[in-house]
């Protein structure tokens, strides 16, 4: 009899006695679990964000207690520099030059592995174990190639032609390092491109086969416009990625030579931990937030677009 009463506990469902519907409950459980990865963004991104414009309108030195209001003078200060202007013009070299080279680079391995059916794991393998690879040491293998003495000018020698100065020439040293961004980088784009294009139907191709579609029609008709909710993500990812630029360039260049290949972040690494001039390293810290903000919207409104073809 007992062990019936237990059974007939079991069945029994359990209520909760509360003032609240189902569905209020419901949402209410929703939002508690939201609140705390939630209050953590606001807390690591908005706040020093917050505290970020706060400096960048003070003269704000570390070894001064005070730290007066001194409204857009680090802004104007900024402008002002030929650094500053210089760091900002090479940044948008990376953009322009290293988003477009790592993005076709990228489709194109992801095209011919998506066509390979033998191997198709090891290769993907390969090809991502440089973007995994720690940053310093890819920076410092591609500085010894391009050295001097490295394999590269060893390799023109031996072929008859001049050394080149590469790393040490104010016109080559940025597409070096431009060159070692794209390679480390294309692994990640090859999966993200991968993964789009195994979700267009086949149905699509063949269709367009029967028609008599060529392989560059049937890219540009039903690869491209079907690749576009990838395209949005990767290029919005790699322009923050080289907008960002700091790692190649402090351990290829050291922002040399003269100059040639500093980037905004790293003007800002040297401005805030060098000369402890904190108020002009926030500023310019705004601004790169800005340009990052706005570059954003700019291609998402234009690449999601919806364009007749």
């Amino acid at each position: 009899m007992e062990q019936v009463n237990k059974l007939a506990l079991r069945k029994k469902p359990i209520s909760f006695k509360s003032g609240l519907s189902y569905k209020k409950q419901r949402y209410l459980f929703i939002y508690s679990c939201l609140l705390l990865p939630l209050l953590f963004f606001v807390i690591v991104r908005i706040l020093p964000i917050a505290y970020a414009f706060n400096i960048g309108f003070r003269e704000w030195d570390l070894l001064s207690e005070e730290k007066p209001f001194v409204g857009f003078d680090n802004y104007a200060a900024l402008f002002q520099d030929t650094k500053f202007i210089r760091s900002l013009g090479n940044t948008f070299v990376y953009v322009l030059i290293g988003v477009p080279g790592q993005l076709i680079a990228g489709l194109a391995v992801a095209l011919l592995l998506h066509k390979l059916h033998v191997s198709r794991g090891l290769y993907r393998t390969l090809y991502f174990i440089p973007y995994i690879t720690s940053v310093v040491a890819v920076s410092w293998v591609f500085r010894w190639i391009f050295m001097k003495n490295g394999v590269i000018n060893a390799l023109l020698l031996k072929l008859g032609l001049e050394p080149q100065l590469f790393l040490g020439s104010p016109s080559q040293a940025i597409f070096i390092v431009i060159a070692a961004m794209i390679w480390q980088s294309i692994g990640f784009q090859m999966i993200v491109f991968l993964s789009g294009l195994e979700n267009i139907p086949t149905l699509y191709y063949d269709a367009a086969s029967i028609d008599g579609a060529n392989r560059w029609q049937r890219f540009r008709y039903i690869t491209l416009p079907l690749l576009n909710p990838v395209l949005v993500f990767s290029v919005i990812i790699a322009s923050i990625s080289y907008l960002q630029s700091f790692t190649q360039v402090l351990n290829m260049t050291l922002g040399g030579p003269l100059n040639s290949t500093v980037s905004l972040v790293l003007y800002i690494y040297d401005m805030a931990f060098k000369h402890f001039n904190m108020g002009e390293a926030a500023a310019a810290t705004v601004v790169l937030f800005v340009i990052i903000l706005l570059l954003s919207l700019l291609q998402m409104k234009i690449l999601s677009s919806k364009t007749e073809y």
